[in-house]
């Protein structure tokens, strides 16, 4: 069943993220106060609204608590940043990942409900989505500007197979360039080798492709 995402403020991070998840194929409803950065998302999110999210009854109206995951990118306004948050916490969302500005924000952040706060200084809005997307995507780096290198957790579809039944060079484009077996890394493993529950592998490969071993093999339904 295909997850659904709010993102809340549509700036420079709330945008990339709505962005990044939207090319994955994600449903996702784009919200924020200000009308023409609304519009400039409504042929690319599943749905944009312009609407206020530090009061109740609108984010009940929007049936945000059905959502599987909220996105908070609120950006100067630390106090609506909170607000949202408590209210998203009050009304049970799944998931919260809260956009902080600075450590004393990222406190009381915690401190309030959100599962997850992210500074986007340090963290790029692509790489946030990936995590987003599934547990069992670790950590994503871009190398240039369409190639990219991704640290996932074997899926459910991997595990007990081998390289060689994946056969993921021909089936997606991407390279197994190491696994690793809890304190170990092996980086030229052996293409009989069987994957485990916890192993963990570094693939690298064009974006496109990247995107598709993960859509099919990674992301657990």
């Amino acid at each position: 069943m295909k997850r659904e995402f709010a993102v809340i403020g549509l700036g420079r991070f709330g945008g990339s993220i709505c962005q990044a998840l939207s090319r994955e194929g994600m449903d996702v409803l784009a919200i924020d106060l200000n009308e023409d950065r609304v519009n400039e998302y409504k042929n690319i999110a599943s749905h944009a609204v312009i609407a206020d999210t530090t009061d109740e009854s609108t984010l009940k109206e929007l049936g945000i608590k059905n959502i599987d995951h909220v996105i908070v990118a609120i950006g100067d306004n630390i106090q609506a940043s909170i607000l949202t948050t408590v209210i998203l916490a009050d009304l049970g969302v799944k998931k919260i990942t809260v956009k902080a500005n600075n450590d004393y924000h990222e406190k009381i952040l915690n401190k309030i409900g959100a599962h997850h706060v992210v500074h986007p200084e340090r963290d790029m809005g692509r790489r946030i989505a990936h995590s987003i997307i599934s547990n069992n995507i670790l950590d994503y780096l871009e190398l240039s500007e369409d190639h990219s290198i991704v640290e996932v957790k074997a899926g459910s579809k991997m595990i007990g197979k081998s390289l060689v039944d994946l056969d993921i060079r021909a089936n997606y484009g991407c390279n197994v360039v190491a696994i690793k077996q809890g304190s170990n890394i092996n980086v030229s493993p052996l293409a009989e080798e069987l994957l485990k529950k916890d192993d963990i592998l570094i693939v690298i490969g064009a974006d496109k492709d990247i995107s598709r071993f993960e859509k099919y093999l990674v992301i657990d339904d």
